[in-house]
């Protein structure tokens, strides 16, 4: 499957942006999908994911705010950024790979820049 991120760009702190996953040459069903990001010095980190099943989990530092979503019709997935903070400002990339206990997401996104400023 190819993945291709659109959507980022600048928000002020409470602000909002919507991150887009197109995903071509598979249906984004077969695969269990997560939107990571990672800033400068920082470790990558898994902020929400789309679990097969229909599940969908988030990290600490973004739930409540951010929501994922799948469109299956356009096989596309999202992420919804509500009451953005400086500390979201990362290059966020979104990520899918076949099942769960694979030990890394093996197809990804280019990756797209988000920075909030106050």
């Amino acid at each position: 499957v190819q993945l291709m991120e659109s959507g980022g760009g600048s928000a002020q702190v409470g602000g909002s942006l919507r991150l887009s996953c197109a995903a071509s040459g598979d249906t984004v069903n077969n695969y269990f999908m997560a939107w990571i990001r990672q800033a400068p010095g920082q470790e990558r980190e898994a902020v929400a994911t789309f679990h097969r099943d229909g599940n969908t989990t988030y990290s600490d530092s973004v739930k409540g705010r951010f929501t994922i979503s799948k469109d299956i019709a356009k096989n596309t997935l999202h992420l919804q950024m509500n009451n953005l903070k400086p500390e979201d400002t990362a290059m966020y990339t979104c990520g899918a790979k076949r099942f769960n206990w694979y030990p890394a997401y093996d197809n990804w996104g280019q990756g797209i820049q988000v920075t909030v400023s106050s």
